[in-house]
């Protein structure tokens, strides 16, 4: 191996580095040469200048200057790039612009070395950002693993979220939200990146039936309440339209007058009435000026959102409560009635109204009349309209009043049937005797019906010849059939007096010849009072006593249920009483003995002064002795 010296060896390297340049240069200088045409001549010139540039380039000065370039001018040249670059750090919000958008994604730029992507949905409350709008973003990191700055509008909305409601608030600032769902009585709103509440009611001026329609919409809204407490804010699309209106409803208010006719829109129907949008004002029609005739709900005659005209009926001095007519442009229905309907004239209608008193009957719509309950049945008893008839029901019915220029009609419907009281005295004559029903009790009697229209009373003293009843109910009961017999009739009244003891044979008259004065008759005690005694004898008859008058032969007082002989003391067939006694049972036995004895000594006396006159005088002495034993017996009796 030949051993070069150093010199030898540069030069060796000198040369071939020479000899690689050359090619180089003159590759370089033919890329650089756009025209096909030049010569091998002209290139060669070139590339023979470009070797002589370059072998006058001064390395050593490039070296200390860095790179060629003197330190004012780096200075200068690091100033300009450092303001290219942005000096944004992590977890900070900057201000960035948007440099195209897909629908995924959106590229902001924000001055980093690369740009950030941000995903569209965090942009749903903004439907118009386009390329060039400027955003807000939060840095959550300069460069991932991958090399991507990552971005987040949403939490840079968070940030500032507070700061930015508080300022709509206090400068009545116009917002913009995307409604994200409904929930209990409103929406929920994203502004700012903060849920807020949109309640139902500050939706729109009108009442709002279907919410789902606004759920992913992005709408203007006003700042209205916030709770910073609770983190609540309440916001309303409502007052960006009620500013709107307000213009609007003076201008209205100011040109209304009464008997105008206007047009609007259903707005709201309760049970009361109807509301009707008049273009920013409300009025109201009332249920009863929306038909001439009766209507339960007003659904009946308008629905939702329809358009219909009204006229004005009155507003106050203010002209916020405005009452408003539909009937009223139709003509009266009474105007139209029929010239020739007058009273005794049969008609037909349908009961609408119904009352404890009578029942309203519409003839045709809004004309009506009302059927009194004293005009629905000839009876007299006390009822109930509801007891006949109830709403809906198709009658007929006899014109018994007419006031045209009152618009007051009375009907009745008994008149279509013959009043029973006109043969009254034929049908139900005295003496008579028919099937009636107990109808209502009262403490002096029963009132039966015998047939719709004919009533009568028995009085408690016709129920029974010898029951004592207290009260009627303890002889019947309502609803009960009973026989009667009819005693009086007074037709000028509607009376009739009528009995049910009468339909059997009089007891007392038979009564009279058995409880004889002084008949002695087996009874059993059925009640003792304070000093009377009630008594039950033979054939259901009660006699009446005293307590001193069941006192017994050996000196104690009879008791309840014990059965003794009493004696009837008195008799009275008009009062139906009878009144006995047990002490004089025994009582008068020894009297009678008594009296017996008396008259038999009596007798035996008469009988020895007859004989006085036909003795001898040896006689004297024996019967002056028997008269002696006699007047002593006789003493001893009494």
């Amino acid at each position: 191996m030949v051993k070069k010296t150093k010199n030898e060896s540069e030069e060796f390297e000198n040369e071939n580095v020479a000899e690689l340049e050359e090619p180089v240069v003159k590759d370089e200088v033919e890329e650089t040469v756009e025209d096909d045409t030049a010569s091998d001549d002209e290139i060669n010139s070139i590339v023979s200048a470009a070797k002589v540039q370059q072998n006058e380039f001064d390395w050593d000065k490039y070296e200390a200057e860095e790179g060629g370039y003197s330190q004012s001018e780096r200075n200068s040249l690091q100033e300009k790039y450092e303001q290219t670059l942005s000096t944004n750090a992590e977890n900070e919000v900057t201000e960035g612009t948007v440099v195209s958008i897909s629908k995924r994604e959106v590229v902001v730029n924000i001055g980093a070395k690369s740009d950030g992507v941000v995903s569209t949905s965090e942009f749903r409350y903004n439907p118009d950002l386009k390329v060039g709008d400027k955003v807000e973003v939060f840095v959550e990191s300069l460069e991932d693993k991958s090399g991507q700055l990552i971005l987040s509008h949403k939490k840079a909305r968070a940030l500032k979220s507070w700061d930015r409601v508080n300022e709509a608030l206090e400068n009545s600032e116009i917002v913009k939200g995307f409604v994200k769902c409904r929930t209990k009585g409103g929406m929920i709103v994203d502004v700012f990146g903060i849920e807020a509440f949109l309640p139902g009611s500050q939706i729109d001026v009108k009442p709002i039936r279907d919410y789902d329609v606004f759920v992913g919409k992005t709408m203007e809204f006003k700042v209205v309440k916030i709770n910073n407490e609770y983190k609540n804010v309440v916001v309303s699309h409502k007052a960006l339209i009620e500013a709107e209106l307000e213009e609007q409803k003076k201008e209205i208010i100011s040109k209304l007058e009464k008997g105008q006719v206007l047009e609007g829109i259903v707005k709201n129907i309760t049970t009361y009435g109807v509301f009707i949008d008049l273009g920013g004002v409300d009025g109201l029609i009332h249920i009863t000026d929306l038909s001439w005739g009766r209507i339960t709900h007003p659904e009946e005659i308008v629905q939702l959102d329809q358009k219909i005209n009204v006229v004005i009926l009155d507003f106050d001095d203010d002209k916020k409560r405005i009452a408003l007519g539909l009937k009223q442009l139709t003509p009266h229905p009474w105007d139209a009635l029929d010239p020739n309907l007058k009273v005794g004239d049969k008609v037909k209608g349908k009961v609408v109204v119904m009352a404890d008193y009578g029942a309203f009957v519409e003839i045709a719509p809004g004309i009506e009349g009302l059927i009194h309950v004293s005009e629905m049945s000839w009876s007299q008893h006390l009822r109930s309209a509801q007891e006949f008839l109830k709403v809906g029901d198709e009658v007929e019915a006899v014109i018994l009043t007419l006031d045209r220029e009152e618009r007051k009609m009375s009907l009745g419907m008994k008149q279509l049937k013959p009043d029973p009281w006109e043969n009254i005295d034929e049908k139900y004559a005295v003496g008579s005797q028919h099937t009636a029903i107990v109808k209502n009790f009262t403490n002096f009697g029963i009132f039966v019906e015998i047939e719709e229209g004919v009533d009568g009373l028995i009085h408690i003293s016709d129920l029974s010849w010898t029951k004592k009843i207290k009260h009627p109910q303890e002889f019947t009961s309502l609803g009960a059939e009973i026989e009667v017999k009819v005693l009086e009739v007074d037709k000028e009244n509607r009376r009739l007096s009528l009995g049910h003891k009468q339909l059997e044979e009089n007891p007392w008259d038979v009564f009279e010849t058995i409880f004889t004065v002084g008949s002695v008759h087996e009874g059993t005690i059925l009640e003792i009072n304070d000093k009377n005694v009630v008594v039950a004898l033979p054939y259901g008859v009660e006699g009446a006593s005293v307590v001193s008058h069941i006192v017994k032969e050996d000196g104690t007082t009879a008791k309840v249920d014990e059965k003794l002989n009493f004696k009837v003391t008195e008799f009275s067939k008009d009062n139906k009483k009878i009144f006995v006694s047990h002490t004089r049972t025994f009582e008068d036995e020894k009297k009678e003995e008594a009296e017996k004895q008396v008259k038999s000594t009596k007798k035996a006396v008469k009988k020895v002064n007859d004989n006085l006159e036909k003795t001898t005088l040896g006689d004297v002495t024996d019967l002056a002795k028997l008269k002696s034993e006699l007047s002593k017996a006789e003493k001893e009796n009494k």
